[in-house]
């Protein structure tokens, strides 16, 4: 006796404990666009990509390797009459190494080293474009959580007609039918429920792939969240500029462009070479020799200085039409906030009124029609009819509802894009 209550104390304190570690965690919307930011697999590429440019521009400042050459200087062909032993030739001994121009090479680095900032721009208009898919399916999570709970709420008052239709049943007062439709709607009602648990699973498997989770990965979400559409301060493109993440890529290919066009006009500075060259005479009275010379080129030739001269100014036209695709994105974006911005408000009135208004006075009905009927002065189908209206409005409202989220998630993509 004494071993088996000790049984029970241990295992009464132990299964709260392992519920409590079943228990799947909740996550808040900041800490799935967390994880997101940290762990997505296609937001690691970007950052892969900077860090290989990096490597890029340091190789660009190194120097080509040196040649080295051994061979026979000014030696006779087999066959050919010596006059002298002086006329034998030498054994020939030669180093070569081409020395660019250090404001060339410094020129390219910054060039190549600027395509990294661009990677990264490019990182943050995916990741802005992953938060966007992060909170749509958060949202989704919410609403069908809300709809679950409006249908079990209603689906009781089915239950409870159901329940009143079997008792009136064998004292003649309600048709057979009745019963059979109160069971219908219930298991209506219980199809919709699941197809909102099967859009809670397909938002969950899809959270946990932008978290770089198992699919499978359980957890819920903080119910009680509800967004809250904010507006801009302002409108003023310079805003903008700084608030859009497409725009700041744009401004680092333009940034980008521009080095490329002070690297290309850095062409027409000469580079140099450096060559010494060793002779050992195969006759040994002749003494051993070497010859030691420097060239450089001359990039302003006219029919060489037309490559960096056309490459110049084709850069030149391309950063142009590049800042006037940004005045027009601009510009555009504008517009867009200001319409987004009162579709927006407009659609916070109709739920506002909906929610205010509308379903208050269908539940007044249902309330009323439900009382008749339990005093057996109203049928069945009536409060059906009711009970039918009230629910597709609740719902209508959350769809509604799940519109304004994703028109809130819609307007912070565009401001931050």
């Amino acid at each position: 006796m004494k071993y088996i209550i000790k049984y029970i104390l241990i295992t009464a304190l132990c299964v709260p404990i392992t519920l409590a570690a079943q228990q799947a965690p909740v996550l808040r919307l900041d800490t799935i666009l967390q994880r997101v930011d940290q762990h997505n697999i296609l937001l690691q590429s970007y950052g892969l990509k900077a860090e290989s440019y990096k490597y890029s521009a340091d190789a660009a400042t190194a120097w080509m390797a040196p040649m080295v050459g051994v061979g026979t200087f000014m030696t006779p062909y087999p066959g050919q009459q010596v006059m002298d032993d002086r006329d034998k030739g030498s054994l020939m001994l030669q180093l070569e190494q081409d020395i660019p121009n250090p404001a060339k090479l410094n020129a390219k680095k910054k060039y190549i080293a600027s395509q990294g900032n661009i990677e990264l721009a490019t990182r943050d208009i995916t990741l802005n474009d992953l938060k966007a898919q992060a909170k749509r399916l958060y949202f989704n999570w919410i609403v069908a959580k809300q709809r679950i709970g409006v249908l079990q709420e209603n689906e009781k008052i089915m239950v409870t007609m159901k329940k009143i239709e079997e008792v009136r049943y064998p004292y003649n007062q309600s048709q057979l039918g009745a019963v059979f439709k109160a069971t219908a709607k219930i298991e209506d009602n219980h199809n919709m429920i699941r197809m909102q648990e099967g859009a809670i699973a397909k938002a969950r498997s899809w959270l946990n792939s932008l978290m770089n989770a198992p699919g499978n990965q359980a957890f819920d979400i903080d119910t009680t969240y509800r967004p809250v559409f904010e507006v801009a301060a302002s409108y003023d493109t310079a805003s903008l500029a700084s608030a859009r993440k497409d725009v700041v890529k744009m401004d680092e290919s333009i940034r980008s462009m521009q080095l490329n066009i002070s690297s290309m006009k850095r062409e027409k500075k000469p580079d140099f070479k450096v060559r010494f060259d060793h002779m050992r005479p195969l006759d040994a009275m002749m003494p051993r020799a070497f010859s030691a010379m420097g060239m450089i080129s001359i990039p302003i030739a006219p029919w060489s200085s037309r490559m960096y001269k056309s490459g110049i100014k084709s850069m030149q036209y391309n950063v142009e039409a590049m800042e006037k695709e940004r005045a027009a994105m601009l510009q555009e974006t504008q517009g867009m906030l200001y319409g987004m911005q009162f579709e927006i408000q407009s659609m916070q009135q109709r739920v506002e009124a909906m929610e205010e208004k509308i379903i208050p006075a269908l539940r007044q009905t249902l309330d009323a029609n439900f009382l008749n009927y339990q005093e057996n002065k109203l049928a069945l189908s009536n409060v059906i009819d009711s009970w039918e209206a009230l629910t597709m409005m609740q719902l209508n409202v959350l769809d509604e509802k799940l519109k304004l989220y994703e028109m809130i998630v819609d307007y912070e993509k565009q401001l931050y894009r």
